[in-house]
């Protein structure tokens, strides 16, 4: 009897103990299209984790909006946004102060940006 309660809390424990915390917990399963388009794909991304301070006009010391096309292509080709959001530097990394993009957000940016920034 004694052994059965010494097995049943040790199960328990070891269930309690478990951890489901690993990369892709933390990423989203998107369904990429053929083609990654600005309207399809980006747009959610930006309006999800940037619009709160690089709205028109720009908030919290933002330096430029995201709210358009014009301005999220013209940001990744002359401002540097991929760097921003792929950097590991905490002082860095957008969004600022918040959890940096996971992966496979900023890999559709990536690959938004090597398909040629397509807005439709």
């Amino acid at each position: 009897m004694k052994l059965k309660i010494l097995v049943y809390i040790l199960v328990i424990v070891s269930l309690y103990n478990c951890s489901y915390v690993n990369e892709d917990d933390l990423t989203e399963d998107l369904i990429i299209e053929e083609v990654t388009t600005y309207e399809d794909n980006i747009k959610t991304i930006i309006d999800t984790n940037c619009i709160f301070c690089h709205n028109n006009p720009p908030e919290n010391g933002a330096p430029m909006p995201l709210t358009t096309y014009a301005n999220v292509k013209d940001a990744i080709e002359n401002r540097g946004l991929i760097n921003r959001i792929s950097s590991t530097d905490l002082g860095f990394v957008m969004p600022f102060g918040g959890p940096r993009l996971p992966q496979n957000l900023i890999d559709l940016v990536i690959q938004w940006e090597a398909e040629g920034l397509m807005e439709n």
